[in-house]
């Protein structure tokens, strides 16, 4: 099976294949970590986990590189304000990062490149550059890449650049397509953190530090970058200038870029009070297999318009597939075989690669299994599913978990773990007094009123069962009822 992904660069829809014709090698422009992820940030990750996932479900091996920029303008600044060296500083934050990927199912990647452990690659880097008269020195000491010198600049962002003056120069790492300028490859020192090298003492700009990476752990030309579409410009434009300026070569064959989340159809920033981390959703007791559902619903070229109402109904849809899996694992089912509803599951699987295979296509590949959660569950109440059905639907569910990875009921572990994480950063009074009160009790205290009420039942002793029940229910835990007795679940 060959998956068909858009290529950024050219404009149109290929087929992705590894160059060496064994492994796809990726390079993801991972996070600065400077503060908490935000929910914009992980639509990004957790596309790419899905594209991962799908790759490895065909059978093929990835190389998939991520970077760490652990040094940068906001960093530096952040540190000094808190009194860290910038390495105590970004750990805090690095560490966080990989909870909330953990939290939200998405697989690590094989490498985590920081910028901070290749200074030196970045410097050889920048003095190739040098050689070929690409990079030049100013006064103050800082290494600028010289535009001119590359006449495809503005092949990824399809602008044209023709017009800016050779020897004009910005210094800021992010900057709009209006105020492109000769960009800058190494900063000369400044009050903060910075390194003494041959190219003179300072600390890198943000561009060199994935070109650097990207060239030591997947060599000259690779087969997919990636990253969010903010960072198409001046990012990727930039990398690809330094890398095919040294080496003569194509960096990236397939260029990908996750489109934009929007917040209650508005760009979201904390000056639009629209701003949301993971951990401030946790805090308000949204589960993260809910969120995690969400920011991979709509296929990675569109637009994410995230809503509170579309993350309750994403939590309903999660539930019913996962109350759909247990009805086919723990029925009692007759022997036999539907054929109408054997033809249906073959269709969905098909329906589900198909989908994945078009471009990622997530929202289709999510509607073939919701169409046979609807068939199944037809089948079952009309006493027409049958043991004979049962293999073919649990490994369509097995593999549409592979990719969507929400059938495990990871929800309580995480918030639990959400909630002591803000009771030691003293942020408790932020969290929900429900999702405080849920889980004010123990698995094991929610166990033995189970078990007290099971008790009372059977003493008919009913008014005792009602309150426990009661109590429970007031702290957000549902109890259901079945021939194998009483389950509990947090709402």
């Amino acid at each position: 099976m060959t998956i068909r992904l858009f290529n950024t660069l050219t404009n149109t829809v290929e087929d992705l294949a590894p160059s060496d014709g064994e492994s796809l090698r990726i390079y993801v422009c991972g996070p600065t970590v400077y503060d908490y992820g935000h929910i914009g940030n992980f639509r990004t990750f957790l596309q790419l986990d899905v594209l991962r996932r799908f790759w490895k479900q065909q059978g093929h091996k990835i190389q998939h590189v991520m970077n760490i920029t652990d040094v940068d303008d906001k960093i530096i600044r952040n540190a000094a304000g808190a009194k860290l060296p910038i390495n105590q500083y970004t750990q805090k934050y690095e560490r966080a990062f990989f909870q909330d990927l953990d939290a939200l199912g998405c697989e690590r990647p094989e490498i985590i490149a920081r910028a901070t452990e290749n200074i030196e690659q970045m410097v050889n880097l920048i003095e190739r550059l040098a050689a070929k008269d690409l990079a030049y020195q100013a006064p103050d000491g800082s290494w600028y890449f010289r535009i001119a010198g590359f006449p495809e600049y503005g092949k990824l962002s399809k602008k044209d650049f023709t017009a800016i003056s050779d020897g004009a120069r910005v210094d800021l790492d992010e900057y709009d397509k209006d105020s492109a300028r000769d960009f800058a490859l190494w900063k000369a020192a400044k009050p903060g953190e910075h390194w003494d090298t041959r190219l003179g003492p300072g600390r890198p700009g943000w561009h060199i530090e994935c070109s650097a990476m990207a060239l030591k752990y997947l060599g000259e030309s690779f087969d997919l970058h990636a990253g969010g579409e903010d960072l198409m410009f001046p990012h990727h434009e930039n990398e690809i200038a330094q890398s095919e300026s040294a080496t003569g070569k194509t960096m990236a064959y397939h260029w990908m870029h996750v489109r934009f989340l929007l917040v209650d159809g508005r760009k979201m920033s904390k000056s639009e009070g629209n701003f949301f981390t993971l951990r401030d959703l946790l805090l308000k007791g949204y589960k993260p297999s809910a969120i995690r559902f969400l920011l991979i619903s709509v296929p990675y070229r569109h637009p994410l318009n995230f809503t509170m109402d579309g993350l309750t109904e994403s939590a309903s849809a999660v539930e019913r597939v996962r109350t759909f899996a247990q009805r086919i694992r723990g029925g009692n089912w007759p022997a036999g075989m539907n054929a109408e509803l054997e033809a249906q599951t073959v269709k969905a699987q098909q329906s589900f690669s198909a989908a994945l295979e078009d471009d990622l296509n997530t929202s289709e590949a999510r509607a073939a299994i919701f169409e046979l959660v609807r068939n199944g569950n037809v089948a079952a109440d009309s006493g027409k599913l049958f043991a004979g059905n049962v293999p073919a639907i649990n490994e369509a569910l097995r593999k549409f978990d592979e990719i969507f990875a929400v059938l495990e009921d990871r929800d309580a572990e995480i918030a639990r773990g959400a909630l002591q994480w803000a009771q030691e950063e003293g942020r408790g009074d932020q969290a929900a007094p429900e999702l405080v009160a849920a889980y004010s009790l123990s698995d094991q205290q929610i166990d033995a009123l189970l078990a007290e009420r099971e008790q009372a039942r059977r003493t008919r002793n009913f008014a005792r069962s009602d309150a426990i029940r009661n109590e429970l229910s007031a702290l957000g835990i549902l109890i259901e009822d079945s021939k194998e007795g009483a389950r509990w679940k947090r709402k």
